[in-house]
């Protein structure tokens, strides 16, 4: 599996035997896993890098798994996030859930139960991001693109030759029609980056889209930039 295709896991536990032997016991099963030993470690890896799942235990320094799902939440980043947790009452789970956690396992837990369900989380979500294709071509405001050549026909009836990059977030935005698609998702699908350059490289993609397609490039109809969230393709 190459390392672009790898799926890519944040492990957050401070207690150290078991961060190793759960990071151990993960990349045995091919995942590649960044550690973190607390809130503000967890916070600062899930803003620079995209990860497939979050595996985060409630008991941490300076911040609890509680806090940081819900940070992560608030900042309409919907990563799976697995929750662990030494406390098993009813309760502590319902909270967990209600902050945004996907799934809530008490320790101490079964590890083939562990690995699992990180597989089923890791499934559900790909399901998720993978949209029905749009085909071939596409056609919308008397635009046409022809994803396969690569290369699109204007409404004023311009041939424009297209990059690859351009065609791969053509078809990202398209398949997505009028939902915002996250920065983070854009530059791991298109760019295949595992950590985030700063980069406006996105902005630019998004200003060239407006200038073929968009009758008003100031007033755009089809490409949106949304503020801190992403980018979105309507009709």
């Amino acid at each position: 599996m190459s390392a672009e295709n790898k799926t890519s896991l944040l492990l957050v536990e401070d207690a150290e035997h078991l961060h190793e032997a759960l990071r151990l016991n993960l990349e045995l099963e091919g995942y590649e896993v960044t550690s973190a030993f607390d809130g503000a470690q967890a916070l600062t890896a899930i803003r620079n890098e995209y990860f497939d799942l979050i595996i985060l235990d409630v008991m941490l320094p300076e911040m609890d798994g509680i806090n940081v799902t819900e940070t992560v939440r608030l900042s309409n980043n919907e990563v799976p996030i697995l929750i662990l947790s030494a406390k098993n009452s009813s309760a502590d789970r319902v909270l967990g859930l209600k902050k945004g956690a996907d799934d809530y396992l008490t320790k101490p837990f079964n590890l083939e139960e562990l690995l699992l369900r990180v597989n089923k989380l890791i499934n559900k979500n790909k399901k998720l991001l993978d949209k029905t294709s749009v085909g071939d071509t596409y056609s919308f405001g008397g635009n046409t693109i022809d994803f396969k050549a690569q290369e699109a026909m204007t409404t004023a009836g311009n041939q424009i030759q297209l990059s690859k990059k351009e065609t791969m977030l053509l078809k990202l935005l398209i398949e997505n029609k009028n939902e915002v698609v996250p920065r983070e998702k854009i530059l791991q699908s298109v760019w295949g980056y595992n950590v985030y350059p700063t980069t406006r490289t996105i902005d630019n993609f998004i200003l060239n889209f407006r200038k073929y397609f968009e009758t008003d490039s100031r007033n755009p109809k089809y490409f949106h930039s949304v503020r801190g969230v992403g980018y979105k393709y309507s009709e």
